[in-house]
């Protein structure tokens, strides 16, 4: 089976972040967001997986080689010259997605971090036998987004959107499954697949829903990056506790690599992600936040609701909070307070910013 994945544009929303790194390779709970789906892909039995990319593809296509040969699969780059939408990057790959012509094949946005129930959205797309399946989720505000109104099979009856009277809660996921007749429907220009393809696929009885077990975020930018991290380990205390933390300092469900060193009379949690290489030093409280490799952070900090990009370094009795986000190599000088603020790659902060950015 074959599977893409829609890479995108230049990721201004997971800014500073995306200056350093193509946002599918910030390490979301110490793994790159796209690693964790195609490693999910694979279980299900996809041996090629096709990336829509049109920002560092370079950079992609070296970090993406090792994980092509630990995994032991294909692993493509298709380059867009101009942004071609949610629709056309399928266009653009469609002479590798028709190598296996009577197979379906995913498509996946890149933000979005879930299960991934890969196997249990094949078994359904078998059943029903239309052209498309799409997963959706439930949202407790409907009217933010453009809702799926389906029956009790899944099969789509339309698509509202942002209702302003109550219609359906539940919202295009960003995981699909098509069969390869899709590609007769889209051509090579920019193209939104949720507009332009899929109301004309509901109008043929083509295209079914299927209901996402479990949680989901799209983690585009640093608030819901943030939220999406305490969904994941929320997800692994329940299906994977092993790959939490058991160390003294930590209260709830933290993730730390095994190369972290964390000091005394620490408080680390709940909904902590500690990166490879970093160092905790002694008396630090962590909250709801993301410390990201080779990182540290001095002695009495308080973290919370913050990510701490790679190589950085916080001084002591700093306080960071209000979704601050740090690019890669800054320096906060001790004692400073730092409230929303998103500080670019490579810079020492020398003054509080009591204010959001």
């Amino acid at each position: 089976m074959k599977a893409l994945i829609l890479v995108g544009g230049f990721g201004t929303r997971l800014r500073p972040l995306t200056l350093s790194l193509p946002k599918p390779l910030v390490e979301f709970c110490n793994k790159p967001t796209v690693v964790h789906q195609i490693e999910a892909l694979v279980e299900a039995g996809v041996t090629h997986v096709i990336l829509g990319v049109g920002y560092r593809a370079d950079v992609m296509e070296t970090e993406l080689k090792k994980h092509e040969e630990r995994l032991g699969i294909r692993i493509t780059l298709s380059y867009e010259d101009e942004p071609l939408g949610t629709a056309g990057p399928l266009a653009l790959a469609r002479n590798e997605l028709l190598e296996y012509k009577d197979r379906p094949f995913f498509v996946l946005n890149a933000d979005v971090v879930c299960s991934y129930p890969f196997k249990t959205m094949l078994d359904f797309h078998q059943k029903h036998g239309c052209e498309g399946t799409i997963c959706v989720t439930k949202v407790e505000e409907p009217s933010r987004y453009g809702v799926v109104v389906y029956t009790e099979d899944g099969k789509i009856d339309r698509f509202v959107e942002k209702p302003t009277t109550f219609v359906s809660n539940r919202i295009n996921a960003g995981l699909y499954l098509f069969n390869t007749t899709i590609l007769e429907r889209i051509e090579l220009k920019p193209t939104s697949i949720e507009k332009k393809i899929f109301p004309q696929m509901s109008k043929e009885g083509e295209l079914f829903a299927m209901e996402l077990p479990g949680f989901w975020m799209d983690v585009g930018q640093p608030k819901d990056f943030i939220i999406g991290a305490s969904l994941y380990l929320n997800h692994c205390a329940k299906n994977k506790p092993e790959l939490l933390s058991n160390h003294e300092s930590c209260l709830g469900n933290v993730l730390v690599d095994e190369t972290a060193v964390i000091g005394k009379d620490c408080q680390i949690g709940p909904d902590v992600v500690i990166g490879p290489g970093c160092v905790i030093e002694d008396g630090v409280c962590i909250q709801r936040s993301t410390i990201m490799k080779g990182s540290r952070v001095g002695s009495h900090s308080w973290i919370s609701n913050s990510i701490v990009g790679w190589r950085c370094r916080v001084g002591k009795w700093v306080r960071m909070e209000g979704v601050s986000v740090l690019g890669e190599d800054v320096a906060i000088k001790d004692e400073l307070y730092v409230n929303g603020g998103r500080i670019l790659p490579h810079k020492e902060i020398g003054a509080s910013v009591p204010n959001p950015a």
